[in-house]
């Protein structure tokens, strides 16, 4: 077989930036709204894919890339809390081969013996909401969802209806973080369904789904009225060992108070693993609770610390995926969705069928080439799958001679060259598999899309301001533009037809939304500077612009050469603001847009120290420090940390293996510091 040909750099920038926005959109519709939108498969398939791509083009991964982060931020809703130690995410196999690798290179980083075993511990994985919950001196403190790996929301209160949640434990650590899965059992999901379609009010689409919105609620009188369950099955901080093994340490949890899950197996090689996921996989209906796979864990807990752990996940664990749930049914229509950045995305409309228990009738076609590729056609018979989710994929058509006897098939289906929205020339890349619209801001998709993410939570967080009151504003022609929002206040008062006097307004809804946008004239330069919405620009970019830059009018004077210079800051970030800053028409909506607001400069708390006002730069391993929090404690001190090496640079801060940015410190006659002495100087040696 041969073996696909490496894109070029410029169509691997261009489909990573894809990936990364696609991954990141299902991320806030997972963790944030619990409310996904493709199927289980589809979003490990785009992940699949982004690994690949930044293996294959390392000097592509950027900082903000969701292969470097885990799950979302936590809403804006929630107070946060803080975990002792990050929540990681698992790596996924999805084959026998993909598991028995697993287990090699345990073995390989080990040097074990091809025959030794490799004791594992089997969990079902189940399919709710992570939580993490603190207990100090055996009482519980507080409780958080995983959020963005760091910081999650507060759901202490919530926590607490649970039925058998521990207040307190004995024998416990003086500082321990339990760690576990809420999750609706299928018989209390379908009675809660009943209960909401008796009263008229909205289903739940799956037990996920309901549990994670159950347990996400600001008051916690409903969360006690919906019957939550969890389990435990693992720990972060604590601050003496609950035993040498994983299996062992759960039993002790155990025996503190905590459910944990009966179904917990040890294997100690593949065949015995292999073996465990069909039996389990055979069982899942019939289990009170959905499971969409298992989890393998490296037994030994020495061993665990001893292999550590990768950007997101540990190396120690990987997850097992069951295959998706199908269904087949018939193609009616197919539609095209208009998206913020204009990407024209294909959607099956199904005649409605019930998949796992959940009835659908959208399926993601993902792109042209997807649908060429599958060759669907409206009218055809397909297979549909899912895993837990809202719209599934369509996986292929069913090729059955009876099915079309005695009709005529139809005809290819011809992607638009035109966006169907405003009539645009919708235009493909080269190298990019996505079709987008030309319009930008004249098509009514992209900027009702490009408003609302304007005033999302994690932009300007304009409340009262959500997507049905942006798309009637716009409608009308009374948000057109961002800068319009700040205006809209002083044009109501002169309308025919205020605000307060419309539909589902009143005097009081009315002066909340102008209080709120009155509220938010007032803004940070990381929170503005995502709010525009500038490609290959996430919330960890826009940070890194404020903190470098300090105002908006830096970020907006900066050179090719000075944002290169930024650690973490690559090319791809320097164009798209090059390109954003050189199109008219955004200067045009800037030069209204910034005199209507405050933004105040970014400022971090610095100690003053030796090297405050120095720019330094790290290469190498670092033994005492890992890189990331050696840039992040040079940062605290007053220094600028650059990834290049150039004459400005003040330090060279070399670890084990440097390579080309030692030889151009030298050249340069940049002062080169071992790890030992840049400790010594800052006083942390």
């Amino acid at each position: 077989m041969i073996a696909p040909r490496k894109p070029s750099v410029e169509a691997a920038r261009e489909e990573i930036d894809r990936l990364s926005r696609e991954i990141s959109e299902h991320d806030a519709h997972y963790y944030q709204k619990d409310a996904p939108v493709i199927s289980d498969a589809a979003y490990d398939a785009l992940r699949v894919r982004l690994t690949e791509l930044e293996d294959q083009f390392p000097e592509l991964v950027m900082v903000d890339s969701p292969s470097q982060r885990v799950g979302a931020a936590p809403s804006e809703k929630f107070a946060k809390a803080r975990h002792l130690k990050p929540m990681l995410s698992l790596g996924n196999a999805f084959s026998e081969q993909d598991v028995a690798e697993f287990v090699e290179r345990v073995r390989r980083f080990f040097k074990l013996d091809p025959t030794a075993p490799v004791e594992m511990v089997c969990e079902p994985k189940i399919d709710g909401l992570s939580f993490n919950a603190r207990y100090e001196h055996g009482k519980l403190v507080v409780a958080a969802t995983r959020g963005d790996g760091e910081v999650g929301e507060d759901i202490t209160a919530n926590l607490r209806t649970l039925e058998g949640f521990p207040e307190t434990i004995l024998q416990a650590p003086d500082m321990l973080e339990v760690r576990g899965e809420v999750y609706m059992k299928k018989a209390d999901f379908a009675a809660l369904n009943a209960r909401r379609e008796a009263e008229g009010e909205p289903l739940f689409a799956n037990p996920r789904n309901a549990a994670a919105g159950s347990l996400r609620q600001l008051d916690t009188a409903i969360t006690a009225t919906r019957r939550l369950s969890y389990f435990v099955y693992g720990w972060g901080e604590a601050t003496s060992p609950l035993a040498k093994t994983q299996f062992g340490a759960i039993t002790v949890l155990g025996g503190m108070g905590f459910v944990t899950n009966p179904r917990m197996h040890i294997c100690r090689d593949v065949h015995a693993i292999m073996e465990h996921y069909h039996a389990l996989a055979a069982d899942r209906a019939a289990l009170p609770y959905d499971i969409d796979g298992i989890v393998y864990k490296v037994n030994d807990l020495d061993w665990q610390d001893r292999m550590g752990q990768v950007a997101r996940a540990p190396r120690w664990a990987i997850a097992h995926k069951f295959p998706a749930e199908q269904a087949i049914t018939v193609v009616e229509a197919i539609d095209i969705q208009v998206g913020r950045t204009g990407t024209l995305t294909p959607v099956a409309r199904l005649t409605p069928v019930n998949v796992g228990g959940v009835m659908v009738s959208n399926a993601t076609l993902h792109n042209a080439d997807e649908i060429a590729r599958k060759d669907v056609r409206v009218g055809d018979t397909v297979i549909i799958q899912r895993a837990g989710d809202v719209i599934p994929q369509v996986v292929k058509v069913v090729v059955r001679s009876e099915l079309s006897v005695g009709s005529k098939r139809a005809e290819p289906y011809v992607f638009p060259t035109t966006c169907p929205v405003c009539g645009s020339h919708a235009v493909r890349e080269e190298g990019e598999v996505a079709v987008r619209c030309t319009g930008g801001l004249t098509c009514g998709s992209q900027a009702v899309e490009r408003l609302r993410h304007f005033v999302a939570r994690d932009a300007l967080d304009i409340d009262g301001l959500g997507e049905k009151q942006i798309a009637a504003f716009f409608e009308e022609g009374a948000i057109r533009a961002p800068q319009d929002i700040f205006t809209l206040k002083d044009r109501d008062a002169v309308s025919l037809a205020p605000l307060k006097n419309r539909k589902g307004w009143g005097d009081l809804s009315a002066q909340n939304l102008f209080a709120a946008i009155e509220k938010t004239r007032s803004t940070t330069l990381p929170r503005f500077i995502y709010a525009l919405g500038i490609r290959h620009i996430g919330e960890e970019t826009a940070k890194l612009l404020a903190k470098h830059f300090g105002t908006f009018s830096g970020v907006q004077a900066a050179t090719r050469e000075e944002l290169l210079s930024i650690d973490g800051i690559g090319e791809t970030v320097a164009d798209a603001l090059a390109d954003f800053f050189g199109e008219p028409h955004n200067m045009e909506m800037l030069a209204q847009l910034l005199p209507q607001m405050n933004i105040a400069p970014y400022a971090h708390k610095v100690t003053a120290s030796a090297v405050t006002g120095k720019t330094v730069v790290f290469t190498g391993t670092m033994e005492k420090l890992g890189r990331k929090e050696a840039k992040s404690q040079a940062e605290a001190l007053g220094a600028k940390v650059a990834s290049s090496v150039s004459k400005k640079t003040d330090y060279l801060i070399a670890g084990a293996d440097a390579g080309s940015k030692l030889k151009d410190a030298t050249a340069l006659g940049v002062t080169v510091l071992s790890e030992q002495e840049w400790l010594a100087l800052v006083g942390a040696g």
